[in-house]
């Protein structure tokens, strides 16, 4: 993906280091590698510019995995014949900002992002050292691509679900693209104007560089505050 001069030149101008900071994108496009993703594509454009800033950037393209539906950590636990979760698990717990990258179908998320949801939700009630829920201390962010309406839509389930489980949601933590309503070009399809969408590329990239001062700002602090939000503290309160 070719990042535009104003984005190079923000690339040139950032005195912020980033170096210590890990993202995962999730894919939850439906479409098996090594078929073109359009939702990978516009994920390429907030991936090249976290590279260009130190950050340590991976995708997982998630249909690709083993992953069944459930809402435990390790599906295997509950009659599972085998379960890749844990191994993507461990990589959004490695990650101090995850962006979960959806096509819209019929209005909404994907099936797999659906899916990522929940998985993500069956380790929410983890704690961390500090006896916070495990996400806390790590920031979120949503990308949509679709030929339909629903960006605004896909992205508040997301977002929402995201915080609700411990993740800090920056301003303008979403972006996406969408074509004409109906049959028409995707992302990557020539003549399709995605790439070259100026209000697409500008809201990728308040995306990806809000994500970059949150995660930067919780990491100078050593994460959210404790006090008040221990789980330890109310356990024996709920039920």
């Amino acid at each position: 993906m070719a990042l535009t001069p104003e984005q190079h030149a923000l690339n040139a101008g950032n005195d912020t280091d980033f170096g210590d900071l890990r993202a995962l994108f999730l894919s939850c496009t439906l479409k098996r590698s090594p078929a073109t993703s359009h939702t990978e594509g516009l994920a390429a454009m907030a991936m090249e510019i976290m590279e260009a800033n130190g950050v340590a950037v991976e995708l997982v393209r998630v249909v690709d995995e083993d992953v069944p539906v459930g809402v435990y950590p390790d599906m295997t636990e509950h009659g599972a014949a085998s379960d890749g979760w844990p191994a993507i698990q461990a990589k959004v717990m490695a990650a101090d900002i995850l962006v979960v990258c959806t096509p819209i179908w019929l209005g909404d998320k994907s099936s797999i992002c659906t899916k990522v949801i929940e998985r993500l939700y069956a380790s929410s009630g983890e704690t961390n050292p500090t006896g916070q829920y495990a996400y806390y201390g790590r920031v979120g962010g949503c990308l949509v691509t679709g030929n339909e309406d629903g960006v605004k839509h896909v992205a508040m389930n997301v977002l929402y679900s995201l915080q609700h489980i411990g993740y800090t949601i920056p301003p303008q933590a979403d972006a996406g693209w969408i074509g004409a309503i109906g049959p028409g070009p995707s992302y990557l399809d020539d003549g399709s104007g995605g790439p070259e969408s100026a209000f697409t590329n500008k809201n990728t990239t308040y995306m990806t560089w809000n994500l970059m001062h949150a995660a930067g700002m919780l990491r100078d602090r050593g994460g959210i505050p404790a006090h008040g939000n221990r789980a330890s503290e109310w356990e024996p309160a709920e039920g």
